[in-house]
């Protein structure tokens, strides 16, 4: 059992890599998007605490499994102290488990051109109105730190990756040879 938590700012790739990271090591992909996409579809809003018991009840519940491991994104603001204890309190729900940190950054040109891929708009419904899709990544980037500082991230199991320009596919066989992870026939 295993944690790798992707990190970046909207649109930067996180499920799209956690997809082919799924498909190559057999762990299972639970992007950020599983748990607000019906929230938002059941509760009428997005309702923060209602996305955080579903994803604790998910997180103990996979934590106590004996499934390969779980990928997890997460778009994180290195400036909020409370976004750090988020990743803490992750690594104590897997005590005992290896957490692996994965950080994707990108350009903000690449990033709204990613914004309207078929693959992202078929798995996040709240996505769909391109226009204000587009004005909150930008508004967010302005907003939020989405991307560390050089030296700032100190796990032990991590690796920052610019992806302005690498494929999917480029991405997990640098996570794969980073990290060691086994891969499955495909």
């Amino acid at each position: 059992m295993k944690l790798v938590v992707i990190l970046g700012d909207a649109a930067v790739g996180k499920m799209t890599v956690g997809q082919e990271l799924m498909r190559r090591t057999g762990m299972r992909l639970f992007h950020n998007h599983m748990t607000i996409e019906p929230v938002i579809e059941i509760y009428g809003e997005y309702n923060g605490e209602l996305v955080y018991q579903m994803r604790e009840l998910f997180f103990h519940t996979f934590a106590k499994s004996d499934k390969e491991g779980v990928i997890f994104t997460y778009m994180m603001d290195f400036d909020m102290p409370s976004e750090w204890e988020y990743l803490k309190h992750l690594e104590e729900i897997f005590e005992g488990h290896p957490v692996y940190y994965v950080e994707l950054v990108a350009t903000q040109e690449v990033r709204l051109a990613r914004n309207v891929t078929e693959n992202r708009l078929k798995n996040k419904a709240s996505k769909r109105d391109i226009e204000t899709s587009n004005m909150r990544l930008i508004r967010d980037a302005a907003n939020h730190r989405c991307a560390s500082y050089e030296g700032e991230v100190t796990f032990p199991n991590y690796i920052k990756i610019d992806n302005t320009n690498l494929q999917p596919e480029e991405v997990v066989q640098m996570i794969i040879d980073r990290f060691g992870f086994e891969t499955v026939q495909a």
